[in-house]
């Protein structure tokens, strides 16, 4: 995978004019955009980000930013990984999770796992943040799962890819599906995210991701005008598409190339441009007391 990502960023520097986000969010607010230009991110703070990627992305000379859920800093564990080791190492034949309203869940084979942790993450993903957490908490009690403390970045790694040159993005404290929370909550995770990140690296955060990203699924149009009005200066989807001048600056398309070899990669870039792109409406600019 280390050496896929490095032909990817071979590919990239080599076919794209590839920019800081900052400098991108500027060329879209003035229509000087260049062609072909791309940025690169990365969501949630996985410590391979600090220790894989940033040599490839210093050898190559390629700025990125770095959207991290503060909240798993220094040993945490999103609630997906949790269930990913539960599938992985449990010892019995199926997993009982009644309380999920689920079959017990067979565990006997490989393809048996997969289809277990689908099902998992469809049941739990769109839960409100507190309900979804204890149950995860219960299936790593129920199935004694030892939960991996070393897949987050730790502060000073986030601290040092900032020092390195590469922007830091808020993507909340605990990644919740905002459209799961009353927006003073989302208001409560966006803010604490930033803050945290902003005493780690002694720099403003000033990019925002919204967690899982997909318009209208996962956020709604007054989450868009929230992070306008807590001062972002630009925030990014999963919606595919190509940013061009005079878009909404807080709904900016992304997408991941998925594909692990060179044609794959180019044939997903050419898809993404070729995809047309989901937006929502213009936001009101919600009015909260702190």
């Amino acid at each position: 995978e280390i050496a896929g990502f490095d032909r990817q960023m071979s590919t990239l520097n080599r076919s794209f004019n590839v920019m800081t986000l900052t400098d991108a969010v500027n060329a879209l607010k003035t229509a000087s955009l260049p062609p072909r230009a791309a940025c690169v991110t990365f969501d949630d703070g996985y410590a391979d980000n600090f220790t894989n990627a940033l040599p490839i992305l210093k050898r190559h000379q390629i700025p990125a930013c770095f959207f991290v859920a503060a909240g798993f800093l220094d040993g945490g564990c999103m609630w997906n990984d949790k269930l990913v080791e539960i599938v992985r190492s449990f010892k019995g034949a199926a997993i009982d999770c009644p309380e999920l309203e689920l079959e017990p869940l067979k565990t006997e084979t490989l393809a048996d796992r997969r289809a277990a942790l689908v099902k998992l993450v469809a049941a739990l993903k769109y839960l409100p943040l507190e309900k979804r957490d204890a149950f995860v908490e219960l299936l790593v009690t129920r199935t004694q799962t030892r939960v991996p403390r070393d897949l987050m970045m730790t502060s000073d790694q986030v601290r040092t890819l900032a020092n390195s040159g590469m922007e830091i993005g808020g993507h909340t404290l605990h990644h919740p599906i905002l459209n799961t929370l009353d927006l003073r909550a989302a208001r409560r995770e966006i803010v604490d995210g930033r803050l945290s990140l902003s005493a780690i690296t002694g720099r403003p955060v000033r990019f925002f991701a919204y967690p899982n990203g997909m318009p209208e699924f996962d956020f709604g149009r007054e989450h868009v005008g929230l992070v306008k009005a807590l001062g972002f200066e630009a925030a990014v989807s999963t919606g595919w598409g190509v940013a061009c001048s005079g878009d909404d600056l807080f709904e900016s398309p992304r997408f991941t190339p998925w594909g692990k070899t060179g044609i794959h990669f180019q044939f997903r870039l050419m898809q993404n441009i070729a995809r047309s792109r989901f937006r929502l409406a213009a936001p009101p600019v919600p009015e909260l007391q702190s």
